[in-house]
């Protein structure tokens, strides 16, 4: 096998086994970047009963190249959905992308950037649809299988792609951000093109890794992840603060604002800077969240408009910091943000979920399925839109705007699918 410090050419099926018709498959496997790891790919079939597995095969593993990319050639038509698994072999290596070092038991600390061992059980597994041709491999995706492992459809289309979605909820993070190519943390300045999102992402698989530094109970990032998952299988969801001996989405969290504000020491580029306190201001707002869900308070300062299931006409309010109130009845007080914190080019809106719906009826947290902002540079043509799969979730930052007047306004979601109309629209000059 080749040594890690040099390229490696990835063999595939294809190489061995002739085929019609074959479909390529691409992704990257990052937490930070990991090179020779063995990847293999097998496509998700349903039997009679519709339940998904991942059909067996004979394969060959191909090899992540040196920037943790690997590309597999699947026999067969773009047709289905593909389960994707990595795997660590003594020549596998994985590079530190914890500041200031990645700790390991019973050896020398890894400094941020140089590349470590990884141990003989580590794995992570990824899924997607071969008509979009990238899965990428992180620890994030890697609990997303696992949550939809619990489902009776086995790994169905539609239990991943819920899966996924529920990840990016738990940890904040805009839809569809897994599915975003994961930028090397360690490398940042050569990345002035990457977005808030995929640093949030980045900075968030970082996290597993830094509890190893944080806690002497997790010896590796193999303990950290195999735990997480494990409760994901047992529970369906991460335990939110803890019980002693699990980690806790607190935990994860709370690992992954340090990790942005140490990062921003690490890199020279201005814009990379600005985006990791982004980064840094969502995971803070998402502990503040995930504590308060614990402590069952309501700090929640703008009402949001009920899902509409009658003919009534009311809606709530949503607010922009630094924009207007619109006359609502109690004009909201939301906190004001530190300036070093809230980017000039970003609006940071907050609500308060509905307790009932537009017909009067009471409306149950529990019957919240999340909420949609939407916001474009007229009040008349509101053409962007950012999903918020969460209920406990009261505020979001919307950042990368650029210099004019946003309009904003935000909609509930209830879980049978009925949506509310539109708030009153709120504005800030940016």
């Amino acid at each position: 096998m080749a040594s890690s410090d040099n390229a490696t050419t990835p063999q595939s099926e294809a190489s061995t086994t002739p085929a019609a018709e074959t479909v390529e498959l691409a992704g990257a496997a990052m937490k930070g970047v990991i090179q020779q790891g063995l990847v293999t790919a097998t496509r998700l079939i349903s039997d009679k009963d519709g339940y998904y597995a991942p059909q067996r095969q004979a394969a060959k593993p191909v090899l992540t190249a040196n920037d943790g990319s690997y590309v597999w050639q699947l026999r067969g038509k773009a047709d289905s959905w593909a389960l994707v698994e990595l795997t660590a072999d003594s020549n596998t290596r994985m590079t530190c992308d914890v500041v200031p070092q990645c700790e390991r038991s019973g050896a020398e600390p890894v400094a941020f950037g140089d590349t470590m061992m990884l141990d003989d059980s580590f794995s992570l597994r990824g899924a997607g649809d071969l008509r979009m041709e990238t899965v990428n491999l992180t620890p994030l995706t890697h609990l997303a299988v696992a949550l939809a492992e619990r489902s009776e459809n086995g790994l169905s289309p539609d239990a991943l792609s819920g899966a996924y979605e529920r990840v990016e909820s738990w940890f904040g993070l805009a839809a569809g951000s897994l599915r975003l190519d994961p930028p090397d943390l360690t490398r940042l300045d050569e990345f002035n093109g990457v977005s808030a999102d995929a640093l949030q992402v980045a900075v968030a698989n970082a996290a597993f890794l830094a509890l190893v530094n944080n806690n002497a109970q997790w010896n590796n990032i193999s303990d950290v992840l195999n735990n997480v998952a494990t409760q994901i299988l047992e529970t369906g969801q991460i335990s939110l603060m803890g019980d002693g001996e699990n980690i806790a989405l607190a935990d994860l969290v709370s690992a992954a604002a340090v990790q942005a504000s140490e990062l921003q020491a690490e890199v020279d580029s201005s814009v990379i800077s600005q985006r990791l306190v982004v980064a840094e201001y969502r995971y803070v707002q998402r502990f503040k969240t995930i504590a308060e869900v614990y402590g069952e308070d309501d700090t929640s300062v703008v009402d949001t408009p009920e899902p509409d299931t009658s003919d009534d006409n009311s809606t709530g309010d949503t607010v922009a910091d630094n924009g207007t109130d619109n006359d609502t009845s109690e004009p909201p007080a939301p906190e004001p943000s530190p300036e070093d914190t809230v980017p000039a080019n970003a609006a940071l809106l907050s609500w308060t979920a509905p307790l009932t719906r537009e017909n009067g009826d009471s409306l149950a947290m529990g019957e919240i399925a999340g909420f949609e902002v939407v916001y474009g540079n007229s009040e008349d043509s509101l053409d962007q839109s950012l999903a918020v799969g969460d209920a406990s979730i009261d505020e979001l930052l919307v950042d990368e705007l650029t210099e004019g007047t946003w309009y904003f306004a935000i909609r509930t979601l209830d879980t049978d699918g009925n949506r509310s109309r539109l708030s009153e629209v709120v504005y800030k000059q940016i």
